[in-house]
């Protein structure tokens, strides 16, 4: 026997649907995957992640005033949690999962997930990214930046610079209505003419409500026009992982955390926000 999937858009019978609703019954009916009301936020929530948001563009413009060659890693962690709790809100890193500290701080070939401490020193030439997550009020935000510590090498710098480049890309190509593997084929399309990889085992999330909800946001894609479709109200992170080689990478066994390029080549990630609306994205972090 079939068993009948169940609609996750419909309005007791009596009621009027929406124009919204209207429109999401009928792209779950021509056969769209479609996300679940829970998964659109209120005005109310998205005013909430946008007040987290500010408190996490502080943080980054924090790191960013004092960040400098011979600084340990384990500093730039203590910046993001006084700056943090002086505004109100908690670090989400601290402790999820079993994460010890406040910041991912990931540097050259670390992809993500690096854990702060005294023994890395920052030196002239390192690229390094900084993960900074907020919760507000019950309300999470996520961004990261690169920072380039004094001059680095034109390889790393065009690194960096194709990954903002594949940020921005991915934000042009998500479109209200449309779906995301859009996302993800215009930045594998602009990071391979680079001449660069996109890291396939990780990706971008909804977020909050939760520091990681549905849907994943897949940086790689061979096809657009596929997953999950993206309506006004949802709200996501996009965070493009760009390698300098291969795009395969592996989890440092010493810690269970720090995720490393494969070849150990360097690899840069750019990170934000968005609630997506009927014009297109708006930027809930900077």
């Amino acid at each position: 026997m079939s068993r009948r999937k169940k609609k996750l858009w419909y309005v007791p019978e009596g009621t009027e649907p929406t124009d919204f609703q209207k429109r999401m019954m009928a792209a779950e009916a021509s056969g769209a995957i479609v996300p679940s009301p829970k998964l659109i936020k209120t005005e109310e929530q998205i005013e909430g992640i946008r007040l987290s948001g500010m408190v996490n563009t502080g943080v980054l413009d924090a790191v960013a005033a004092q960040i400098h060659a011979g600084m340990s890693t384990e500093e730039i962690d203590r910046i993001v949690y006084s700056y943090t709790v002086s505004h109100g809100a908690i670090p989400a890193p601290l402790h999820y999962e079993g994460f010890p500290k406040s910041v991912c701080t990931s540097i050259n070939e670390v992809v993500c997930h690096g854990i702060p401490n005294n023994f890395d020193i920052l030196k002239e030439g390192d690229i390094i990214n900084v993960d900074v997550s907020t919760i507000l009020d019950g309300y999470y935000s996520d961004a990261s930046r690169m920072f380039v510590i004094g001059k680095t090498s034109p390889e790393k710098q065009r690194l960096v610079d194709c990954a903002k480049e594949c940020l921005e890309i991915g934000m042009e190509a998500a479109k209200p209505w449309s779906f995301l593997s859009d996302i993800g084929y215009a930045i594998t399309k602009h990071a391979h003419e680079a001449g660069f990889s996109v890291v396939r085992d990780l990706c971008g999330h909804g977020v909050g409500l939760e520091f990681h909800e549905d849907p994943d946001v897949e940086h790689y894609a061979k096809k657009p026009g596929q997953g999950m479709m993206l309506v006004p109200g949802m709200v996501f992170t996009i965070e493009p992982m760009i390698n300098m080689g291969t795009w395969r990478v592996f989890i440092d066994a010493a810690d269970n955390w720090t995720v490393v390029t494969e070849d150990e080549l360097p690899s840069a990630q750019w990170e934000h926000t968005f609630v997506m609306r009927e014009h297109g994205l708006e930027i809930l972090t900077h």
